[in-house]
């Protein structure tokens, strides 16, 4: 890709997030990006229900940009949520304090996964895909209700299991990919990049905005370990967003496959030194995030990733998935949260200043 990109990254604390956010998309050119008159889409993303800090859009964040929105004169906004096997977004929007916000602004909520909400249509991108063409040999079907809209996505910066880092490019990969998106796993990165492609045809403007406020680190995205950083990010490229909070995390962007991938096929930019980072100086700002495993993921490498992966059709395109959907969710909602990450929780929301922050959103 021949032109530049630019992302914006502030450092923030809780007594200014929300003047802070609405700085940060007019330096990362939010207005510029989205087109006026159209309805925008807030792609929440919820990827766990429980409260785990780092892992789900937070409510100063859907504030946040919720401000920022209107104030530039965008009225017309939908939040769209999507579940997962292991994840009640519903669920999650009272845990996470995001009802609350949605309320405050009178926002509306649709589900992918709702009929009387939206439906899932046929849609043949133009791009040549890379996998989703073979994956669903039938067609690919998206949500009837996106194309033609803005959308704003509200990933986190964290790790993942399977792409190491996840962020602006993953966050569509809930809301594009219907309930067999499992299908594609063993592919992932190249999925990305196909959603990425399906985007920039279907959006008339696409704008991400990431909260570092609170980052995880671990086998994300859900069983991580919170880290405070205090950053805010936003770019209309979402290729970019991810590189740069790759390389906050301590990660060299080109080398994952999705930035490298996306890069290279001209849908954003993932090498540093073509993109413009403004703001605040974080020239030296390096954590050293770690992925790891998990229970989940040792199961999930085998099958996807090893020999065994030739078991797929088997395991994950018959009733057998049910038995993985609850070992999964028995996994992370009865095993390690009660263990682990209740109280890991429970250390930044009593004694951060973020956590305090969290506190003063209704539940």
């Amino acid at each position: 890709m021949s032109t530049r990109s630019t992302v914006a990254v502030i450092r923030s604390s809780p007594e200014r997030v929300l003047d802070d956010i609405e700085r940060l998309c007019e330096l990362a050119g939010m207005n510029q990006a989205l087109p006026a008159g159209k309805t925008t889409i807030l792609k929440e993303n919820i990827s766990w229900h429980l409260p785990h800090p780092g892992a789900n859009t937070t409510p100063w964040q859907l504030e946040g940009v919720i401000r920022a929105l209107q104030r530039s004169g965008h009225r017309s906004l939908v939040c769209v949520g999507n579940n997962t096997v292991v994840t009640n977004p519903q669920r999650g929007e009272r845990l996470c304090r995001l009802r609350g916000v949605l309320d405050k602004y009178q926002i509306p909520v649709r589900y992918n996964f709702r009929p009387a909400d939206m439906g899932w249509q046929l849609y043949e991108p133009r791009a040549p895909m890379l996998v989703l063409d073979k994956i669903y040999p039938r067609g690919i079907r998206i949500p009837d209700f996106f194309p033609g809209k803005n959308i704003v996505h509200l990933p986190t910066m964290k790790t993942h299991i399977y792409t190491t880092t996840t962020g602006a490019m993953k966050n569509a990969f809930g809301g594009l990919l219907g309930t067999k998106r499992h299908y594609t796993h063993s592919v992932i990165h190249q999925t990305l990049v196909d959603l990425l492609a399906i985007q920039k045809e279907i959006h008339s403007g696409i704008f991400a905005v990431m909260d570092g406020t609170i980052a995880g680190s671990g086998p994300g995205p859900r069983t991580m370990t919170p880290v405070p950083a205090d950053l805010l990010l936003a770019s209309a490229d979402s290729v970019a967003i991810d590189a740069v909070a790759a390389s906050i995390m301590g990660f060299e962007p080109m080398q994952l496959d999705y930035i490298r991938l996306a890069h290279e096929r001209g849908l954003g930019v993932g090498r540093l030194q073509e993109i413009d980072i403004v703001g605040d100086d974080i020239s030296e700002l390096h954590f050293s995030f770690t992925v790891g495993d998990n229970l989940a993921s040792r199961v999930g490498d085998a099958l996807w990733f090893s020999p065994l992966k030739v078991l797929q059709r088997l395991m994950f395109h018959t009733p057998l998935v049910y038995a993985f959907v609850l070992g999964s969710y028995v996994y992370h909602d009865y095993v390690w949260w009660p263990l682990r990450g209740r109280r890991l929780a429970r250390r930044v929301w009593r004694q951060q200043p973020w956590g305090r922050l969290f506190l003063e959103y209704p539940s």
